[in-house]
């Protein structure tokens, strides 16, 4: 079976994490012009940090390398499609192409919950927002550089 040469290099960081106890059979690289600019698999049990998923390591790794938080001309390429946590930093850092091997309901069929995630959103609970909209006026007041 042939397969595109950015994914079988997603694949192999899974297996990465596979054969290392690390997490689930999640494997991420980053692209730019042709290169791989950003590897990640899921750590979640190496580093007992639910935030270590495949894409977000990945995202890490080519944000360190490149040495800008904006991954614009970069393209992702990922064993299963990303969680909304996954989803939103890929929108966050500018990624500008997303390729998944697997779908959510493939990793519902091998025990992950991430269909859930995608349906249900936590309940958010307003508090004390005057004392935080202070806190973004005050920001807003050194000229801050957004992002």
């Amino acid at each position: 079976m042939k397969v595109n040469r950015f994914m079988r290099a997603a694949i192999n960081e899974a297996y990465k994490g596979i054969n290392n106890h690390e997490g689930g059979p999640f494997g991420c690289v980053i692209v730019k012009d042709g290169k791989i600019v950003g590897r990640g698999h899921n750590k979640v049990l190496l580093k007992n940090d639910c935030t270590c998923h495949g894409e977000m390591m990945a995202i890490r790794d080519a944000c360190k390398k490149l040495k800008t938080f904006d991954l614009s001309g970069c393209d992702l390429y990922t064993t299963s499609s990303p969680c909304p946590m996954c989803d939103g930093a890929i929108q966050w850092s500018n990624i500008e192409h997303v390729y998944s091997g697997c779908t959510i309901e493939d990793a519902e069929n091998i025990g992950f919950r991430d269909k859930v995630f995608h349906e249900e959103k936590q309940e958010e609970i307003r508090l004390d927002r005057d004392a935080c909209l202070k806190l973004f006026d005050d920001y807003k007041k050194t000229n801050p550089q957004n992002y």
